[in-house]
């Protein structure tokens, strides 16, 4: 297991907030911390306890009045550190390569692909081939209904009928490199993981997923790490000491190195 960092922006700032309530409607959210330093900063951070492929996440939407102050600190991270982040939000064909070219590792890719309910085959393929299989990750972030877990888009607000499965992610895939999965009902909220989901994904052997949501203390970890079968990296974010919460962050990191031992 790896400890996956992440940045996350919103209204221009870095910030972590709980994932379901994000509304592009006068761009609000439920804020759990607001840092007062900006993102290259925390880019910085990472790198020097030797992290990397963690994640840049734009949340305002490209229509939003913030979204050129939170394109531009995500800008400062990526030049701060080149090579390693990925970065996400509001990616598509024609900014995809100007991310990768600031420095990021990767490009995180959901609505694009994911629109009108359903995988949009010739925009899969088309940023597959514009950036490289070994540069694209695709968001499978999800949200539960009674039969399972669905891909949810625009910033976690609307449901696709994709479901997340084992079926899924193999027809994914063959177009990524890595696939990103936020437990979007959970996110934020630093009270549980997603059993079922984690140990779906657990079971899986493909390439390498990401899973954020609801670990909030060491017992979480925990459990992330057996139903996972230590095949999934994390990502942690409000429940971090670093953003106010409880967990050690130092002893977050200890826990995943032991892991991979």
């Amino acid at each position: 297991m790896k400890f996956r960092p992440c940045i996350d922006i919103h209204n221009g700032q870095v910030k972590q907030i709980v994932g379901g309530s994000l509304q592009d409607q006068g761009d609000q959210a439920l804020e759990n911390f607001v840092a007062e330093q900006d993102a290259a900063y925390y880019a910085r951070f990472y790198q020097k306890d030797g992290l990397s492929g963690g994640h840049i996440i734009l949340l305002n939407h490209r229509e939003s009045p913030y979204y050129e102050a939170t394109r531009q600190q995500a800008e400062l991270a990526l030049k701060a550190c080149p090579g390693e982040f990925q970065i996400g939000g509001g990616i598509a064909l024609d900014n995809a390569l100007e991310y990768l070219r600031m420095g990021a590792s990767h490009v995180i890719v959901t609505s694009y692909v994911f629109r009108e309910g359903n995988i949009q085959e010739e925009n899969l393929k088309a940023i597959s081939r514009l950036v490289g299989r070994e540069h694209l990750v695709l968001d499978l972030s999800c949200r539960r209904k009674e039969d399972g877990y669905y891909i949810v888009t625009d910033r976690w607000q609307n449901f696709t009928e994709v479901r997340v499965n084992p079926d899924t992610l193999d027809e994914l895939a063959a177009y990524c490199g890595e696939f990103l999965i936020h437990a979007a009902d959970v996110e934020g909220r630093a009270q549980g993981i997603e059993f079922d989901l984690v140990e779906m994904l657990g079971d899986w052997e493909g390439i390498p997923v990401t899973y954020a949501g609801g670990v909030g203390n060491f017992d979480h970890l925990e459990q992330l790490y057996i139903l996972g079968q230590n095949r999934l990296d994390v990502t942690i974010g409000s429940a971090l000491d670093l953003f106010g919460g409880s967990m050690d962050y130092n002893r977050v990191l200890d826990f995943c190195e032991a892991s991979r031992e």
